[in-house]
C-alpha cells in the first residue's frame, strides 16, 4: 500500500522502480508501449527518452495537464487517451510492443487534499478517481455493520474491523461521517494508536479507496486485457503496492502455482500450456531508491514475455481476488 507519510514529502513525478520497469520492457528503442496507468507521467516520459512512442492511459480528469506537457514535448511519439485501464486493449489504437502498469493511487492523487484519498490531509470523504460514481463517504455513512467490517476487512486487511465498522455505525448515528480527518480520528478512536507504528486508519482507507475504484475487478480485466492485446514476444510490467494486487499479478502469470500439488501416487493431470515465460521472481526496490522514496519500499515488480498459447477467458478464479460478503 502506499504510505502517505511517505507521499506528503514526494513530489508526483517519482516513478518506482523505473530502472527495473525499463529493463522488463526492453528493448524500448523504437518500440510501442502502452502506459495503462499515466498518472503525472513519469513512466511515459522514461520510455519516450529511451527511443519508445507511448500510448497513455488513465481515468484520473486531473493527469490532463501533464498529458499535454508531454505532447507538447513529443508530440510524434506520444498520445493519450482518457479512460480505464481494464479496457486498454480497446484504447490502445493498434499493436503495441509492451505494457506497463502502476497499481493504485499515485503520490499526485494523495497529494490533493479535495480528492480524500490521504488521512494526513483535511479534505471531503471522497477516493473517486474518475470524480464519478458512489464515494467513500456513500459507503461510510450508508453500508450495514456488518457489510462495513467485511469490506475493511477483505479489501484492507484489517483484523480489527467489527471495532471499527461498530465505532463509525456509532458515530454516523448523531452525524454523518464526512471529511477525512474525521474518519480517521473515529479509527484511531475505535482500535488505538501504539507509538512507531502505522496510522490505524492506514488499511481502512486501504480498503475504502479499493471498494469505490473496483480496484482489483480493474487490475483483473487490465491483466487478461494485457494479455489480449500483446503478441507473442510482448512484454508486459506490472507494479503494484500491498499484498492482494501482487498475489492476483502472481497467480495471472503463474497459475499452476496455485493450482493443488498432484499426488505422485496418481496418474498426473496434463498442465495446459502458459500465456506467459520468463516470469522471474518478484524484484523489490534497492535500499538506495528506497532511500530516495519511502514509497518504493512497498513497491513490487512483477513481468512476463507473452507466449503465443491462445488467450484465457477472463476469470478471477484461483487469482485470490477476496470476496466482501454480504455485498450485493
Amino acid at each position: 500500500m502506499v504510505k502517505p507519510e511517505a507521499s506528503e514529502q514526494q513530489g508526483p513525478h517519482v516513478p518506482v522502480l523505473l530502472a527495473e520497469v525499463l529493463e522488463a520492457l526492453a528493448p524500448l528503442d523504437g518500440a510501442r508501449i502502452l502506459d495503462g496507468t499515466f498518472g503525472a507521467g513519469g513512466y511515459s516520459r522514461a520510455l519516450l527518452e529511451a527511443g519508445a512512442s507511448v500510448v497513455a492511459l488513465d481515468r484520473d480528469p486531473n493527469v490532463i495537464p501533464f498529458a499535454e506537457k508531454l505532447r507538447a514535448e513529443f508530440p510524434d511519439r506520444f498520445t493519450f487517451v482518457a479512460g480505464t485501464f481494464s479496457r486498454l486493449d480497446e484504447l490502445a489504437g493498434g499493436p503495441v510492443d509492451g505494457v506497463v502498469l502502476d497499481i493504485g493511487v499515485s503520490s499526485m492523487q494523495l497529494d490533493e487534499a479535495e480528492r480524500g484519498f490521504s488521512f494526513m490531509r483535511e479534505g471531503p470523504l471522497d477516493m473517486r478517481m474518475s470524480s464519478e460514481g458512489v464515494s467513500a463517504a456513500d459507503l461510510v455513512n450508508t453500508l450495514e455493520e456488518a457489510e462495513l467490517a467485511n469490506l475493511l476487512f477483505a479489501f484492507g486487511e484489517e483484523r480489527k474491523s467489527r471495532r471499527i465498522a461498530h465505532g463509525l455505525v456509532m458515530a454516523r448515528g448523531t452525524r454523518p461521517i464526512t471529511t477525512t480527518t474525521e474518519l480517521a480520528r473515529l479509527i484511531e478512536r475505535s482500535i488505538g494508536r501504539k507509538p512507531g507504528e502505522a496510522h490505524p486508519a492506514t488499511r481502512s482507507f486501504q480498503a475504502l479507496r479499493i471498494a469505490v475504484n473496483g480496484e482489483l475487478d480493474e487490475l483483473v480485466e487490465a491483466l487478461f486485457a494485457s494479455e489480449r492485446l500483446l503478441a507473442p514476444g510482448g512484454r508486459l510490467a506490472v507494479v503494484t503496492f500491498h499484498s492482494l494486487e501482487d498475489r492476483i499479478v502472481k497467480r495471472f502469470f503463474a497459475p499452476e502455482k496455485s493450482e493443488p500439488t498432484q499426488s505422485r501416487h496418481l496418474p498426473q493431470i496434463a498442465r495446459a500450456p502458459l500465456g506467459w515465460e520468463q516470469v522471474g521472481k518478484a524484484v523489490k526496490a534497492s535500499a538506495a531508491e528506497t532511500d530516495r522514496n519511502p514509497r518504493s519500499r512497498s513497491a513490487t515488480l512483477r513481468s512476463g514475455l507473452r507466449t503465443a498459447v491462445p488467450v484465457r477467458p477472463v476469470s478471477a478464479a484461483g487469482l485470490g481476488v477476496p470476496e466482501v460478503r454480504g455485498a450485493a
